[in-house]
């Protein structure tokens, strides 16, 4: 029903002077990329958003250019270089983008993670440049306001409006039989509307979730409230801030440390330190040469690897017990250290899990399908009896299979080799940190979404553009009230016309009835006289006398 949103592969028709377009600079930590966004006029619906599609250009590819090293990167020593850094980007956007729309096309430059590290001086400086130096080069519609450093939460935000966009979950008028019942405000008023999804995101270095809270619901400690104001999201999507339609209460949390990678240093770490411990007594001399190797049980059996942190060196072996793999990866949902969010113990807000959906991306994907061929939707059962059967498998058996070609073509030595490790990881994130049901039926991992990526950058647009319908809504109003108008006018000189003849032919009928009274009158006076003259007897004349 809502392919057309991402089925679009066609160039856009830039001769088309009703589109209207967006630039964003997605200013990341590892380089920059620069999206272009285009738009029909709103169809008129207070209702209803801007139907926002990402550009093509004549080859019906995706407009979108990225540059590397980033931003954080290349204008955090020398700030006065952040506009000749981004200068690339730009040109290939303006070059995109119709000249006679630059003026009236809003440039978005936002900067995530890396320029987050840098020390807010810095950051000053380098948005100064820009704001500065940008709008003497291009004529985008580009203020202040335009140029800033987002949270962690306002990406997941965006995140998760730009999947639950092209999913079509915002179109309200739709049939679906998937709804919510949402409050709104303190007054007890509700609406119902059509269900959300939730997204889960785990990269290689931190873990993300993000779903609607239809209930505000209540809290158990002042405390746990604070903690609940600094997760919550709350917008509106919508153009009239009037209208409750489009008001969304959005959780989001971002849990540095807890990514695929980045869990499996702290798992190595916390085995290298227990290993030592129990090294200190005579009889528990493991891991310290390749002959007696510490046994882990989250590699495949018979792999061997070697550890090395802060000039010790490790010996490992997998054993490829998944189970054990499990529970002994409990202790890492607490967190990397005292100083960051413990999964466990972090404030989520509640989830009804018999009325919601969530989509999977990035490391749940890649657990799912790249070798164990499970992606889409998630039954643990399956997974755990695909995980378990995977990692009791002899390295070499494993290597065979991937020559034989038997993986996902992304599959690579480094997923066959932490495949049983991550696997396990998810398994543990999901079901005990973010205690989802063995048995929930509505997660689904996906790479794609409707064979199409999509970016926060989407969901950043939307938001920031959510105001543009009034323009297009006062115009329609005005076309509206011009148009009732001339109907008015139409009918009214109708009207008046026939009146005029009415009146005319009144007239003129008056007039003939009056010249009918008058020819009558001087009939009548015609017949008095001929009737008078007949009646008069002339005497008769006399002769004189002799």
């Amino acid at each position: 029903r809502y392919l057309s949103r991402v089925e679009e592969l066609t160039a856009t028709d830039t001769e088309d002077s009703a589109l209207n377009y967006g630039v964003v600079v997605d200013c990341g930590s590892s380089g920059s990329r620069v999206f272009v966004y285009f738009w029909p006029p709103h169809n008129g619906n207070p209702h209803d958003l801007l139907d926002i599609k990402q550009m093509r250009d004549r080859s019906s590819r995706p407009v979108v250019k990225k540059i590397k090293p980033g931003i954080s990167v290349a204008a955090a020593a020398a700030p006065e270089q952040a506009t000749p850094y981004l200068r690339p980007l730009l040109r290939f956007a303006a070059a995109h983008v119709p000249a006679q729309k630059h003026k009236e096309t809003p440039l978005y430059i936002l900067c995530t993670a890396g320029m987050r590290l840098l020390p807010e001086r810095q950051q000053a400086a380098i948005l100064e440049d820009l704001v500065r130096n940008v709008p003497l080069e291009f004529d985008f519609l580009f203020s202040k306001s335009h140029a800033e450093v987002i949270s962690g939460k306002q990406e997941g935000v965006y995140a998760w409006i730009g999947i639950n966009f092209v999913l079509g979950r915002f179109d309200h008028e739709d049939e679906e039989d998937a709804v919510v019942t949402v409050a709104l405000g303190d007054q007890g008023e509700s609406l119902i509307r059509k269900r959300t999804v939730g997204i889960l995101d785990m990269g290689g270095a931190s873990l993300q979730i993000a779903y609607e809270v239809p209930d505000s619901g209540a809290f158990s400690s002042p405390r746990q409230e604070e903690a609940a104001k600094s997760l919550l999201a709350e917008f509106n999507l919508g153009c009239d801030v009037q209208h409750t339609g489009h008001v969304y209460r959005v959780y989001v949390n971002t849990f540095l440390g807890f990514g695929g990678n980045f869990a499996r240093q702290r798992y190595e770490e916390l085995v290298l330190n227990q290993t030592y411990v129990h090294n200190r007594l005579p009889s528990q001399q493991t891991g310290l040469n390749p002959e007696t190797p510490f046994l882990d049980p989250c590699l495949p059996v018979g792999l061997e690897d070697m550890v090395a942190r802060g000039g010790q060196t490790l010996y490992v072996r997998g054993r490829g017990d998944w189970p054990a793999c499990v529970e002994l990866l409990q202790p890492l949902l607490a967190g990397p250290n005292s100083s960051q969010a413990s999964l466990a113990g972090a404030y989520k807000a509640p989830i009804d899990f018999g009325n919601s959906e969530f989509y999977g991306f990035s490391e749940f994907f890649y657990c799912t399908e790249d070798v164990l061929r499970l992606g889409g939707h998630y039954s643990a059962s399956t997974f755990t009896s695909a995980a378990q059967e995977y990692c009791s498998q002899r390295w070499e058996v494993l290597t065979q299979r991937f020559r034989g070609g038997l993986y996902s073509a992304h599959a690579d030595q480094h997923r066959l080799k932490y495949q049983c490790f991550k696997s396990a990881w998810m398994y543990q994130v999901l079901h005990q940190g973010f205690r989802f049901p063995l048995d929930y039926p509505s997660l689904r991992t996906a790479q794609l979404v409707y064979d199409r990526e999509v970016q926060w950058t989407l969901g950043a647009i939307l938001y920031k553009t959510r105001f543009l319908p009034l323009r297009d809504l006062r115009q329609e109003s005005i076309r509206q009230a011009h148009a009732s108008w001339l109907r008015l006018s139409f009918v009214y000189n109708h009207y008046l016309f026939f009146a005029c003849i009415l009146v005319v032919v009144l007239a003129i009928v008056l007039y003939l009835l009056r010249l009918r009274r008058i020819h009558r009158r001087q009939l009548r006076s015609a017949q008095l006289t001929l009737l008078w003259l007949d009646k008069v007897v002339v005497p008769p004349v006399q002769g004189n006398g002799p």
